[in-house]
């Protein structure tokens, strides 16, 4: 019998299946003592796998799931309190008597002063999309340990700083970005360097978030509604606040409950109906819908719709996070959802490799799980929130330390959860599709056998919606109201990455186009026969950009025929180099965060190191795509049979870009030490002001 028992796969279900054979065999034959104790062990045994979860591999403690969450929350909350006060106080001096950029160029528009707890909604809901999700998501098939430290020491140590820095240098630059502010922390040069790849980024970001929401609604039609539901509920409560100037928690509260309303009974009768069929929409008809809407929400102003839009969003996105996590706590302390009609709960534990480094067709640890996981850790994407639309909206800069680095680490902190709810949730039992259900290593296992199975969209997200719904599930809540739920938070989390990005791709265009038109006396550029004039204009650029996006989600990817079932992928062309150029946008700000403080004798150590391993880790990344094997493929980007040209060359240009700004900036860090960059010119009509100390508090 150990020889038959040795020679199986070693799945559950493979060796439940064998001494199913073994107990059959023997109660026909003469019995021994050894067959009845096999018999008595094989029956009990049975009985209670239907509902108890195999022990995983490499499970320490029957509360280490519970534990870790508690571990990371009091990190995170430590961290704030010590390593982000120290940053604020110390070494930033954030002041809140200093007049920051929504007060002085308060335009009702872009720059609207507004509370802190309204800019951390738009800030957080912004940064956040569906990166903490998808990357994690992902990334723990090399181990769910590598991924934790990654995830927990990178978001406080380097992607909360970077957040932070990037708020606190735009407040002082009267809410440029950082592309803008890099002409003058270095010179004009990287200035238009640094612009070129954050309009690329961008158009990669418009280009791919559409298809996202597409395919999650797709994927989780009933999530449709609840999403839909969230655009005239916001713009009604901003028409309403504007008009009336009362505070928005009432009106928020209103606008949580309905949108949770519309969670439970949005995919009943009609509303089911109405989900099915925009379900069964094309990609490119969803995808142009989304850009126009992205247009409309990108030239309102910020108090129409992306201000309240965001903050419910945050609203809904939080509680609904924390419902997850009541629901680990649960699942912990009394175990999952009974399954299959019993009554026993299967036990939460950690069915996921600790270390797995030989996984069918995974890239190597390092770099690629410092670019695979970016939300969550650091992101290039935020500096450009930050700087693009969170500094414009401040009215104190005091708040800068709760809505940069705080919101970095509640992000952080919604990466961890992700973690656990793909290593551990998921064993919690899920269908294999063919009417069984799956628990521990097993669940596990099915998700994550190779690279391809758990690399495709479909499946990231799903292993996290199916193991999160599992904690909800463990509190009682209905199964198909805790799909709906988790689908509902990955469509909105994209939904608002992709409107912001808009925004900032406006922003960007216009500081682009600006290089090439004389202004007026007063600063401004009139309409002329210059078609870059039209670009500085916000409907021009903003047209622009949704274009361009469009026309990049238009173009099949490489190999596929130009088919109305392919327009709409395109995004898929450059993809596979979203994450080293999200690195390298994080290394790069870093860059002129470190000028912009070496310039004041500030302390730069805590800059430096993360700056170094943000741009070494994205450009390794690329070369090895580029010219060793790329992610998912048998040869490097050059040497494939067809050849994805676009993705080739913008990758190569995006190194060389690249290796252009280290130079430069190399050279020039010995000579920029206590020397102020040139200042800004005095706004029209005010000449040099001094704060007038705390009006915008």
């Amino acid at each position: 019998m150990r020889t038959a028992w040795q020679s199986v796969p070693t799945s559950r279900a493979s060796k439940i299946d064998l001494l199913d054979a073994l107990f059959e065999a023997k109660r026909d034959c003469e019995c021994s003592d050894n067959s009845v104790a096999l018999a008595v062990f094989w029956r009990f045994f049975r009985r209670k796998a239907r509902f108890t979860v195999y022990t995983p591999r490499n499970s320490i403690l029957p509360m280490q799931t519970l534990l870790i969450a508690l571990g990371a929350g009091v990190l995170y909350l430590v961290a704030y309190h010590t390593y982000g006060k120290y940053l604020a106080r110390k070494i930033f001096k954030l002041d809140e008597a200093a007049e920051v950029p929504s007060v002085a160029l308060n335009d009702n528009k872009d720059f609207v002063p507004t509370s802190k707890m309204v800019v951390f909604g738009h800030h957080f809901t912004s940064i956040a999309g569906t990166g903490p999700i998808v990357g994690p998501a992902i990334a723990v098939i090399w181990g769910w340990v590598p991924a934790l430290l990654w995830v927990i020491f990178g978001s406080i140590l380097i992607g909360a700083v970077h957040d932070f820095g990037s708020l606190v240098v735009s407040l002082r630059n009267r809410g440029q970005t950082v592309g803008e502010i890099s002409g003058r922390m270095l010179n004009p040069r990287i200035r238009l360097l640094f612009l070129f790849i954050l309009f690329m980024a961008l158009t990669i970001v418009l280009a791919i978030f559409g298809l996202v929401i597409a395919a999650v609604f797709k994927q989780y039609p009933a999530a449709i509604f609840p999403c839909v539901v969230q655009i005239p509920l916001a713009v009604a409560i901003g028409l309403y606040l504007h008009r009336k100037g009362i505070n928005i928690l009432v009106p928020s509260m209103i606008a949580l409950a309905l949108m949770y309303v519309s969670v439970a009974y949005g995919d009943v009768g009609l509303l089911g109906a109405f989900n099915v069929m925009l379900s069964e929409w094309p990609l490119w008809a969803w995808i142009a819908v989304l850009l126009v809407y992205s247009y409309i929400a990108s030239v309102l102003p910020v108090w129409v719709l992306l201000q309240p839009r965001d903050f419910i969003n945050s609203l809904q996105l939080l509680t609904g996070l924390g419902l997850v996590v009541i629901g680990l706590f649960v699942a912990a302390l009394f175990g999952g959802a009974p399954v299959g009609g019993g009554s026993e709960r299967p036990v939460l534990e950690i069915a996921a490799p600790a270390f797995q480094m030989g996984n069918v067709g995974a890239p190597m640890l390092f770099p690629f799980l410092f670019i695979t996981i970016a939300c969550g850790a650091i992101s290039g994407f935020h500096c450009l929130v930050s700087s693009g639309t969170s500094s414009k909206q401040l009215k104190c800069e005091t708040d800068a330390q709760f809505v940069g680095y705080g919101s970095m680490l509640i992000e952080g902190f919604l990466a961890t959860i992700v973690i656990l709810a793909c290593v551990a949730g998921l064993g919690l039992g899920i269908g294999d599709g063919q009417g069984s259900i799956l628990f521990g290593e097993a669940a596990f296992d099915s998700r994550y056998a190779s690279w391809s199975s758990a690399g495709g969209l479909g499946a990231k997200v799903g292993a996290f919606v199916d193991g999160s719904a599992n904690f909800l599930k463990a509190m009682g809540l209905p199964g198909e109201f805790a799909v709906a739920l988790m689908g509902v938070l990955v469509a909105s989390f994209a939904a608002t990455t992709l409107d912001t990005a808009c925004r900032l791709q406006r922003y960007v265009v216009q500081e682009l186009a600006s290089t090439f038109v004389a202004r007026e006396r007063d600063g401004s550029i009139a309409l002329s026969g210059n078609p870059f004039s039209w670009l500085s204009n916000v409907y021009g650029a903003t047209l622009f950009a949704v274009a361009t996006a469009f026309f990049m989600a238009a173009v099949p990817p490489s190999g596929m025929d130009w088919t109305w079932a392919n327009v709409g992928r395109g995004g898929l062309i450059l993809w596979p180099m979203f994450g080293a150029t999200n690195g390298l946008l994080g290394g790069l700000a870093f860059l002129v965060i470190a000028f912009w403080m070496w310039r004041r004798r500030l302390p730069v150590w805590f800059i430096v190191i993360p700056m170094v391993f943000m741009l070494v880790m994205p450009a390794w990344a690329m070369v090895h795509q580029l010219f060793v094997q790329g992610v998912g493929m048998e040869t490097s980007w050059l040497a494939a049979e067809t050849k994805n040209w676009p993705l080739i060359i913008i990758g190569l240009s995006t190194l060389g870009l690249e290796i252009w700004m280290v130079t430069e900036a190399f050279l020039a860090w010995p000579k920029a030490k206590g020397i102020l960059e040139e200042a800004l010119e005095p706004l029209s009509g005010r000449g040099i002001v001094e704060s007038e100390g705390g009006r915008s508090c």
